[in-house]
């Protein structure tokens, strides 16, 4: 037990592969804090000492309500709270509070995983199986914070935490962001807030030539951004990818974006070579399914990248709802999807969408080659599928588009314009004569009645398969619980 007072550092240095090192409830440890690297393959488990009634079980989101159980480490200036040395492996952090000093108006960031800077030079230095699990990771309310958790390390996960008031003003700054570290990483059933981004990966290069954070799996969280931080903080979007492969993004709500640094797009994905030493850089292999994002001033923004990159390549959007576009104070262009340049293999299909604006975009050749938007419900907004200097319609998807796409099997809620579109397509004069279940509750299911039952090419409904989305998500907007015992 390391009680408060004492030296956690000397605790920490002291502990052995396979060791349990227990803080005591609610004492305070100042200090910045690093897991040093150790022999052996046991992992050293640093926790709370409360009895495991008094936490949530494993798999069960912790959130500040816990406070009274939870050990607190404090960083007491501008670094990390706690952090990794070289090489430092096979820990996993459970119930501890993490956070910075109230006094402290800036901080680098608050736990760092792994290295980002040149002292990582190669993949024998990274920090590896590193774990944060049922923690509350945190800035305070006037903290300027680059990002709350850093993952520049292998084999690591951020689970079942909570991680909030990580923002800046005129920088960017993550819930987690990770450019310099090999991967696989899960992010799984956590509470995220970020004002910049809530999740990055890329936006530095990687010091390890031939690197790419990669096998990266985002699954049942909610990214959240408070609307009180409108016009405080400066915002970009909720999850950036500018340097990732195999990416998986599943089962998640985001919510509450508007346009401030950026334009609106609450998704952004695109190969960056950011600071020009990295021409490797891409993202590719990403799939995006039965999520859940509302409130945002717009949908998802896809780009190849600029040279000397490797172009985006390889995304596929499946099964999601979009809904509550550009509606104040959650406002932007309100566009759904923009796709740019010369990316390959994306697909766009099953989604149920709601936008005023514009469903698809094109803009920036040469043309998108494999390209597929099919069996999508969505409303036709202003501009439907539109590509610029070239209106709406068959004349955008001929001149952005390699001969071979399939645009077919959805249904455009708005003015029938068959014409202007490729056959195959299907047209709603109102959301009423769609025929949903019930629109009104967000019920977007099909009624037995609609007229567009199973026209899916797939003999599916056009638009996403709610159920799996509601169980993929169940549970992930929670009300807080009360800390105490469980049944």
């Amino acid at each position: 037990m390391v009680r408060r007072g004492e030296n956690l550092q000397a605790a920490i240095d002291a502990a052995q592969s396979g060791d349990v090192l227990l803080l005591e409830p609610s004492a305070t440890f100042v200090g910045n804090f690093t897991l040093p690297e150790k022999t052996g393959a046991g992992w050293i488990t640093i926790r709370s000492a409360a009895p495991e009634a008094q936490l949530p079980p494993e798999g069960t989101r912790i959130t500040p309500a816990f406070g009274a159980v939870m050990p607190k480490i404090v960083s007491p200036n501008g670094d990390a709270a706690v952090q990794t040395a070289m090489r430092a492996h096979n820990y996993r952090i459970i119930g501890v509070e993490i956070t910075v000093a109230p006094g402290v108006m800036r901080n680098h960031g608050i736990v760092t995983l792994g290295e980002g800077g040149r002292s990582q030079s190669g993949l024998d230095r990274v920090a590896s199986r590193i774990i944060v699990d049922r923690s509350y990771v945190h800035g305070h309310p006037t903290l300027n914070v680059n990002r709350c958790i850093a993952l520049n390390s292998a084999a690591s996960a951020v689970i079942d935490s909570y991680i909030s008031e990580c923002h800046a003003k005129g920088f960017d700054s993550q819930a987690i962001c990770g450019w310099n570290g090999p991967g696989p990483f899960k992010i799984t059933n956590n509470y995220l807030e970020g004002a910049g981004e809530i999740v990055m990966f890329g936006g530095a290069d990687p010091f390890i030539r031939n690197l790419t954070p990669s096998d990266i799996e985002i699954k049942h969280n909610h990214f959240r951004r408070p609307p009180s931080w409108k016009g405080v903080w400066t915002v970009k979007n909720l999850l950036e990818l500018k340097h990732a492969q195999r990416v998986l993004v599943e089962g998640n709500v985001l919510e509450n974006h508007w346009a401030d640094a950026q334009d609106g797009f609450a998704i952004v994905w695109f190969s960056v070579n950011q600071d020009g030493r990295a021409p490797w850089s891409v993202v590719r292999d990403v799939t995006f399914r039965y999520n859940r994002v509302r409130n945002a001033g717009g949908g998802i923004n896809i780009a190849a990248g600029t040279p000397p990159v490797v172009p985006a390549s390889r995304i596929k959007v499946v099964d999601n709802v979009f809904e509550s576009l550009n509606v104040a104070p959650f406002t932007g262009h309100g566009k759904l999807f923009q796709v740019l340049a010369d990316l390959d293999n994306v697909t766009i299909e099953h989604n149920t969408t709601f936008t005023p604006s514009v469903v698809l975009m094109f803009d920036v050749m040469p043309q998108r080659t494999n390209f597929s938007f099919s069996n999508n419900l969505t409303t036709r907004g202003e501009y439907g599928i539109a590509g610029s200097d070239f209106g709406e319609g068959l004349n955008a998807l001929n001149h952005y588009l390699a001969p071979g796409y399939r645009v077919e099997h959805n249904v455009l809620i708005g003015p029938d314009d068959k014409a202007a579109y490729p056959a195959k397509n299907f047209f709603a004069s109102s959301v009423a004569d769609v025929g949903f279940v019930n629109f009104a509750s967000g019920n977007y299911r099909l009624a037995k009645r609609s007229r567009f039952k199973k026209a899916g090419s797939d003999g599916r409904d056009p638009g996403a398969d709610l159920d799996a989305i509601d169980a993929a998500t169940k549970g992930v907007v929670l009300a807080e619980p009360s800390p105490g015992r469980r049944s």
